[in-house]
């Protein structure tokens, strides 16, 4: 039941995460609903996606999580994966911030947003060999995929046009991000998630 909850709420929050790339479609939407009401649709399915996400996703781990490939990897080789997870979540969460703090690290990448997810998700899918796992972080960097390749067919980038700067904003998204990186490695993964990554 987590499972298939889970499921649907990755199906509302990407498949609603597809639009900004359809671009004929989503005018058809904005023409039909206004601006505004398809701002606000936006918003309220993207929550409902996440709520279901993280419900699903909590009610499968408690029933027993299904094992698809951690069983069939020494138990060495589990650690070494999940400290190059704990390694690789900090950039991942420093192009994240570039994305809103532009500096040289966004001209540089591109779209440093989409690298940070596709860098969390594969990250967490090599420490992470359970189906539920696999469905969502496997889902998550489908969706980056598929959306950083549509950006190079369409005529705009389909976001608030922000200033990019300089060093300085670079400094600003590292420090940033380091801090949220601490945050959720100390705070939000232990007591949110359940599951300690520190010390592990």
């Amino acid at each position: 039941m987590g499972l298939a909850v889970m499921i649907l709420g990755l199906a509302l929050f990407l498949g609603v995460h597809t639009l900004p790339a359809q671009r004929e479609l989503r005018g058809r939407t904005i023409a039909a609903m206004g601006e505004g009401g398809y701002k606000l649709a936006y918003a309220l399915v993207s929550v409902l996606g996440i709520a279901l996400i993280a419900w699903g996703f909590a009610h499968y781990r408690a029933a027993g999580m299904i094992d698809v490939w951690e069983g069939l990897v020494p138990a060495k080789a589990l650690v070494i994966l999940k400290h190059i997870t704990i390694a690789l979540m900090l950039p991942a969460v420093i192009l994240v911030v570039a994305a809103f703090m532009r500096g040289h690290i966004y001209t540089a990448v591109k779209h440093p947003m989409l690298a940070g997810v596709k860098l969390w998700a594969a990250a967490h899918l090599l420490a992470n060999g359970d189906l539920g796992s696999i469905i969502l972080f496997g889902s998550f960097l489908g969706w980056a995929v598929f959306d950083r390749v549509s950006l190079k067919h369409r005529s705009d980038a389909g976001g608030p046009p922000i200033p990019v700067g300089g060093w300085g904003n670079d400094m600003i998204a590292v420090a940033v991000g380091l801090g949220v990186y601490l945050a959720l490695a100390f705070a939000f993964h232990p007591v949110v998630i359940g599951v300690p990554v520190v010390g592990v």
